[in-house]
């Protein structure tokens, strides 16, 4: 089984961070490492990411950021100081636990035939959380048929954010150019994969509410997505498999 690094953006998690790591740590997979992207968190999250790390040395790392700057500039952080530190498969999950931590292992399965592992709730097999509104539902669902219709991106699931990558996957795209935040980021880093030829695997998960602390989900965001999905459309129409970049070995060198 690959090495994992699982990178986790975090705006005040402070009450969800500890027993995300402890979920963590106990998977059956070798050598987890956690990488921990704090917006400057006014609960402290990112102290008490330290202060874990510290319990368990080589274990965790943390980005500090000074203020909130978007999951997506955090995610592309997170992925090229994963790529950094030698990484052979990165994840990306949320903090909240509305992401099991216990699906990554079958991910980690599906890594071995695939370039990529996405996590979704529109499969068979796949759900959310049964309290959802019937609002929150349509909105959700419109949201991915949208981006799908638009992009004519062959997953179910184009908004969900429980993503395994291969190493290579991620340093054969060119990240550089993403610039999305909010929920379209992962919208736009589908269709990116899809454009370049990687082999997209999708898997069934359950998505949860969150436990504790509010949902981050905007109007602005929400705009953000509607306007942007037009403009992903021009800015990748005329990329392909050629375009992509040569992947890096695991110890970070170039080949």
């Amino acid at each position: 089984m690959r090495q994992l690094t699982v990178v986790v953006p975090t705006y005040n998690e402070a009450d969800n961070l500890p027993a995300l790591a402890e979920a963590l740590w106990a998977l059956p997979v070798p050598d987890l490492r956690l990488l921990v992207v704090d917006d400057g968190s006014p609960d402290g999250t990112g102290e008490l990411a330290l202060e874990l790390g510290r319990s368990r040395p080589g274990a965790i790392s943390v980005l500090h950021r000074p203020r909130k700057m978007g999951l997506g500039s955090a995610y592309i952080q997170g992925f090229h100081e994963a790529l950094r530190q030698g990484s052979e498969s990165v994840a990306q999950m949320d903090a909240d636990f509305s992401h099991s931590p216990a699906h990554l292992t079958t991910f980690l399965e599906g890594l071995e035939t695939a370039d990529a592992v996405f996590g979704s709730r529109y499969v068979p097999g796949g759900s959310v959380d049964a309290r959802w509104s019937i609002g929150r539902r349509w909105l959700s669902s419109f949201g991915n048929w949208y981006a799908r219709e638009i992009l004519r991106l062959r997953v179910r699931d184009a908004t969900g954010g429980f993503r395994v990558w291969r190493r290579e996957t991620l340093s054969g795209m060119p990240l550089e150019r993403v610039r999305s935040e909010g929920y379209v980021f992962q919208v736009e880093m589908a269709l990116l994969a899809q454009r370049l030829g990687y082999r997209i695997r999708e898997l069934p998960i359950h998505f949860e509410d969150r436990r504790i602390g509010k949902s981050k989900m905007s109007f602005r965001i929400q705009v953000e997505a509607a306007t942007r999905v037009w403009q992903l459309l021009f800015l990748y129409r005329n990329l392909s498999p050629r375009d992509r970049r040569a992947s890096s070995p695991p110890d970070g060198r170039r080949p």
